[in-house]
């Protein structure tokens, strides 16, 4: 556990060495959810479930999230190019430490990245109507969601041959809400990607946060999304923690 806290205050000190990585942890979210809730608000028809604002918020901060992961890749890559987990591996220190601390780092940055884009859904009309019961819900889902993208963005940095793959690895989590209920609902989706749409794990993901914060029943979105968040995280860690001893041998 102490190997573990060093290492997750040594990943927060990088952060904060590279005010341009917080800069843009809440920059870009501000942006996204103003340009969406503004622009796109007025056109979106989405029938009479919520307005738009209520409705894409869930699918702006998961793909927040998975942007402001591709540090977490970077860093881990950064990590194992220059040389430092060789010295780290000099130490008694425990392998997973090394790991847990980069995604600890990364949890907390997106944390600040969804704290950001709710506050600013607010400003342009979000309006739940979730209890605090319900918001309890949402956020333990974003928890997890967060700790099972950030586990993926660490096994992305150690495949990574580069800096600009570590990131580029990541890039189809950024895509994956627009494929999804984030934006539109999936009966509104072209028939041939309607059934992609449907099945694929962010949806019920962002299902059961929207859910939760609108008041409604969370149906079986709330479990699907549990169960894959909860296969992510076990099979990414358990991933990362093969790749990561393989390369030190």
């Amino acid at each position: 556990m102490f190997d573990a806290w060093v290492m997750i205050k040594r990943c927060l000190l990088i952060s904060l060495r590279n005010p341009e990585t917080l800069i843009m942890a809440v920059v870009t979210p501000f942006f996204l959810m103003v340009l969406f809730g503004t622009i796109f608000g007025g056109v979106a028809d989405i029938g009479d479930y919520v307005n738009y604002i209520d409705f894409i918020v869930p699918g702006i901060i998961l793909q927040s999230v998975a942007q402001g992961t591709q540090y977490a890749a970077i860093n881990v890559h950064n990590d194992m190019a220059k040389g430092v987990i060789d010295r780290f591996r000099s130490m008694p220190i425990r392998a997973a430490a090394v790991l847990v601390g980069h995604v600890a780092a990364s949890v907390i940055r997106n944390t600040l990245t969804s704290a950001v884009i709710i506050g600013t859904a607010f400003i342009v009309g979000f309006r739940p109507q979730g209890g605090v019961g319900d918001w309890l819900v949402a956020v333990g889902v974003l928890m997890l969601f967060n700790i099972a993208i950030s586990w993926i963005a660490v096994v992305c940095g150690l495949l990574a041959k580069s800096v600009e793959s570590s990131a580029g690895y990541m890039f189809p989590f950024f895509i994956l809400p627009f494929v999804s209920s984030g934006f539109a609902p999936t009966e509104t989706l072209p028939r041939w990607l309607r059934g992609f749409a449907t099945h694929q794990p962010l949806t019920p993901v962002i299902d059961a946060v929207r859910n939760a914060m609108m008041g409604f029943n969370t149906d079986n979105s709330l479990w699907l999304a549990l169960l894959w968040l909860a296969g992510l995280i076990v099979v990414s860690f358990f991933v990362a923690m093969v790749i990561f001893n393989r390369k030190q041998v």
